[in-house]
């Protein structure tokens, strides 16, 4: 019989490679990633408004679960993910600091919280 916590992990590895498969392809080519990935340019300002709401979520559940690592993960990532945004509208010349100032937020409560989890508090 399959062990359900091994498989549900194999799964969520193989999710996350072809998150990660998408995210490259974005990448390297974004008219070829849009049809790979089923999505249509016209249709970003729905699909950014529940990848907000989605991104709420995991930070209200890592809350929830109260894990200091959990939340250190989860915020680095969001910073990353700002610091990025902001990067890429800087290269272009358009306005970048309220990405910055969310990425550089997240990364501070990322910082706060891996440095409960280091400290056991």
């Amino acid at each position: 019989m399959i062990e359900l916590g091994r498989l549900s992990v194999g799964l969520a590895g193989a999710g996350g490679v072809s998150l990660a498969v998408l995210g490259i392809a974005f990448l390297r080519d974004p008219a070829s990633a849009l049809r790979l990935s089923g999505h249509r340019a016209e249709a970003l300002p729905r699909v950014m408004a529940n990848r907000y709401l989605a991104l709420a979520a995991l930070a209200l559940l890592a809350v929830l679960h109260g894990d200091a690592g959990v939340i250190a993960a989860l915020f680095a990532v969001l910073g990353l993910m700002g610091l990025h945004d902001a990067s890429i509208y800087a290269r272009a010349g358009q306005a970048w600091g309220r990405h910055a100032a969310a990425g550089g937020a997240a990364l501070g409560v990322a910082g706060l919280a891996w440095l409960a989890r280091a400290g056991g508090a």
